[in-house]
């Protein structure tokens, strides 16, 4: 007889509730592997390939796409043990049950099966709790014969399955009778003449795409990934070839329907929902409003000594340095001498927590919203190495591929808003952190220079602080340290 497994969303680490549901993988009555992704979701951190841990037959799917589902709650029913199943591929009785647990739901806890697992995203190297149910009592040893014990994808899964492909059985035994597989035939393209455009989604099946905002790009649009040739390395379909897709599909006239956007019965105005980073940003800053009593000082600078030194720097050779590294450098350097920034506040126990490393979050807007990435031991780091991590979190930020450990920890924030083309900003401070940097757009102006007036290139620095870690004379020291040394660089090496 067929085992009922419940699988439930896993715990994605890093303190998340819920996730939302963007793109099911399988199909009810479709053969799923051990570890094979079943549903695509997206969190407020990343976007998250979730596997099953267990093999056999789906027989049924709870939310829809575009659902917000909350951690724990159910995501789909597996039958194990199945005739020609996965489960039953090398293992010996994978079906067997004993008495009185036939069609065992799921233990609350959602622990698999009496092994622990781990998760993250995609690339993540955090890790959470387990989110996989299993079958209780007498029925866990057969139950983790045809499962992993694994949530994620890339953390101690086991080998990967030889085929990946959905495949539906031939026929389902009599035996499984309790648990009944619904008949469907595989959806058809539909659209131009050349299968290019589908109408509803984009089949499931193994697509090199670069990442998820790629996938949803050709989803959004209706095309069909399968139908393109990738120019990236290894075939990898990047986004540059979706949307000459695109065009190409328009020129031809097979321009597809837009989605139907639901009637929210609104009279004036469209309704937006705040979920996924865009809820979680508003959380964080509504908080911080909440609970920090901020301030902000600014002062201008005169930043063509450290344009000349950045130029003198990249032409001695080596790895290119960026201005924003050079920034980061100067922000970790003030932090040391003025480590009350570098702080959080323990509202409880009321007291205030220097900390000791510095990870330092960097804003970046990106598609899915603004995030702040952190890069780890900042203050260990030199410019090249500020530099290249700067730009692997940047890469990762555009294709939507941050983990939670990518975008939690951070302990100050450098926020480089000129690259809007705006002087100054109030920013709002990345809670729980005690302060953040704003950096201005570069440009030159008139500056009395050596006693004479001259065009410089200028800079307003801003500086929002927690008033409960210090007072003024401490956040004017820190601005003033750091206008010191993008006004002249080399106050920076004499305090190193």
């Amino acid at each position: 007889m067929a085992q009922v497994l419940e699988f439930r969303l896993p715990d994605l680490g890093e303190g998340l509730t819920e996730a939302e549901i963007v793109r099911w993988l399988v199909e009810v009555g479709d053969v799923v592997a051990v570890d094979q992704p079943v549903v695509e979701v997206e969190t407020a951190k990343a976007m998250v390939d979730v596997p099953c841990p267990y093999g056999g037959v789906v027989t049924a799917r709870f939310g829809e796409e575009g659902t917000e589902m909350p951690v724990g709650a159910p995501l789909l029913t597996v039958a194990v043990g199945e005739s020609g199943s996965p489960a039953d591929a090398g293992t010996s009785g994978a079906g067997a049950m004993s008495d009185g647990a036939s069609g065992a739901r799921a233990p609350s806890d959602g622990s698999p099966a009496g092994s622990a697992a781990s998760g993250s995203s995609r690339s993540s190297a955090s890790s959470g709790s387990s989110g996989a149910a299993g079958s209780s009592g007498s029925s866990a040893s057969s139950a983790s014969s045809a499962s992993s014990g694994n949530v994620l994808v890339g953390y101690g899964t086991s080998e990967a399955p030889s085929r990946r492909r959905r495949v539906r059985p031939a026929s389902v035994p009599a035996a499984s009778s309790a648990v009944p597989v619904p008949e469907r035939a595989p959806a058809a393209p539909e659209g131009g003449a050349d299968g290019v455009f589908v109408r509803d989604r984009e089949p499931a099946g193994p697509v090199a795409v670069i990442s998820p905002l790629v996938r949803r790009l050709a989803r959004e649009n209706g095309l069909d990934l399968r139908g393109l040739s990738g120019s990236g390395p290894e075939g990898l379909i990047l986004r540059a070839d979706v949307e000459n897709a695109l065009r190409a599909a328009a020129a031809r006239g097979h321009t597809p329907a837009p989605a139907p956007v639901p009637d929210e019965g609104v009279v004036h105005g469209t309704r937006i929902p705040l979920r996924g980073v865009r809820g979680a940003v508003a959380d964080k800053l509504s908080r911080s409003r909440r609970e920090i009593p901020d301030a902000t000082c600014w002062v201008d600078a005169d930043a063509t000594e450290l344009l000349r030194a950045r130029t003198a720097m990249n032409a001695a050779g080596g790895p290119k340095v960026s201005l924003l590294a050079l920034l980061a450098r100067i922000c970790t350097a003030a932090l040391a001498r003025f480590p009350d920034l570098n702080s959080t506040v323990d509202l409880e126990a009321r007291e205030v927590v220097r900390l000791e490393e510095v990870h330092l979050g960097f804003a970046a807007q990106t598609e899915r919203g603004l995030v702040v990435p952190v890069v780890r031991d900042a203050h260990a780091r030199d410019a090249e190495s500020l530099t290249a991590e700067f730009a692997r979190l940047t890469e990762a930020a555009r294709a939507g591929t941050l983990t939670p450990a990518d975008l939690t920890g951070g302990t100050f924030t450098l926020n480089n808003y000129g690259v809007f083309g705006v002087d100054g900003s109030t920013p709002i401070i990345n809670h729980p952190e005690a302060a953040m940097l704003g950096v201005g757009r570069i440009v030159p102006k008139p500056w009395v220079h050596e006693g004479e007036l001259a065009v410089r290139q200028v800079v307003q620095l801003s500086f929002t602080f927690d008033h409960r870690v210090c007072d003024g004379g401490t956040a004017g020291g820190f601005l003033r340290y750091v206008a010191d040394c993008v006004e002249q660089p080399a106050v920076l090496l004499r305090t190193l």
